[in-house]
């Protein structure tokens, strides 16, 4: 096939959807696709072509890129492309997908996991990985997610939006998490315990997002489930080694133990996480492949904290490392997406 695996973009995940992207690519190239890796924010920029089929005859991109333990500069990023107008999407990019037989989302965050983009290939008539519009801008929208798996009858955290105009308020609660509305590998989160950490991670939030998730901290084990094809993968738990799983801690090696299979976890906790994570993925009209996050607290209740719709296929990603205890392999669970993916056509 030929394919076109998009990644990068202009969110506050693009160094990790830079790499998430080059393994992909690479995988799928061991697998005998011809392959064109492009940053969807600078578009195709590679040789010159009369037929966009001729660039797959050459691919484009290179290695896996390296992730920071901070956000990137997306003003610098901004300031490097050579397309002056406000478009967040980069020049041939959609004359380029239209030729492929597949587009790969490698994105993560907006753009790429809110369904705008879907939306757009939708028009477009481009195939690609992983669930439509609808499901990807729900779940994005953490707050709508939420108030659906409650529906569904998965637990979620009590929680409140705080806009600018009502952030003078007393916190809602206390222990309390801080979080945008939509956004993804918890850039701009925190926990607070007072009232002044409150008001510093309001103001830590409001640098990411117009509206915030105020939510009542729910101290337990956090353990994440990936569901693939509407089936559950096994059980991955998260113990940072300092503070809580934040973007630091997600993607620096050595800051995080995740444990999966996790040897002390009961049948009934494990169907339980399991069966939590298709009933969300169900509620929230998700398609091929996604990540719940869950707690499970001190009385073994478990809680749903949010979905992921594109979730992260670094080496540190916790998907591939569930997949690979389900005897699925890198490489494996990159061809399952595009076969998953197709059937939606």
């Amino acid at each position: 096939m030929d394919i076109v695996v998009l990644c990068g973009g202009l969110s506050t995940e693009r160094d990790v959807s830079l790499k998430s992207g080059a393994l992909i690519a690479g995988a799928l190239r061991e697998s005998g696709h011809r392959v064109v890796l492009i940053d969807s924010f600078f578009g195709y920029v590679g040789p010159a072509y009369s037929d966009p089929k001729e660039i797959f005859d050459r691919p484009a991109g290179g290695g896996a890129a390296e992730i920071s333990d901070s956000v990137p500069d997306l003003e610098a990023v901004k300031a490097a492309r050579r397309q002056n107008n406000s478009s967040r999407v980069g020049d041939n990019l959609i004359e380029v997908c239209r030729a492929a037989d597949m587009v790969f989302l490698g994105l993560h965050g907006s753009d790429g996991e809110d369904g705008r983009l879907q939306a757009l290939f939708d028009i477009e008539g481009i195939r690609y990985t992983g669930s439509g519009h609808l499901g990807s801008a729900i779940a994005m929208d953490k707050e709508t997610a939420k108030k659906l798996m409650s529906a569904a009858g998965i637990r979620v955290a009590e929680g409140v939006i705080i806009r600018r105009s009502n952030a003078h308020a007393p916190a809602p609660f206390l222990p309390c998490v801080v979080k945008p509305r939509s956004g993804g590998s918890s850039v701009g989160t925190s926990i607070a315990h007072s009232e002044q950490e409150y008001a510093d991670a309001l103001w830590l939030g409001f640098e990411y997002a117009d509206e915030l998730l105020v939510e009542r901290y729910i101290k337990g084990r956090e353990i994440d489930v990936g569901v693939l094809a509407g089936e559950a993968l096994p059980p991955i738990e998260i113990k940072p080694k300092t503070g809580f799983f934040d973007y630091k801690n997600k993607y620096q090696d050595g800051s995080t133990d995740e444990i999966c299979p996790i040897p002390d976890l009961s049948d009934e906790l494990d169907a339980a996480l399991r069966d939590a994570a298709v009933r969300a993925y169900d509620a929230l009209g998700l398609e091929v492949y996604a990540r719940m996050d869950f707690i499970v607290d001190a009385q073994g209740a478990v809680w749903c904290l949010e979905a992921n719709t594109l979730p992260g296929m670094t080496p540190a990603s916790l998907l591939p490392k569930e997949a690979r205890v389900a005897g699925v392999g890198y490489t494996q669970l990159c061809g399952r997406i595009i076969e998953e993916s197709l059937k939606r056509f």
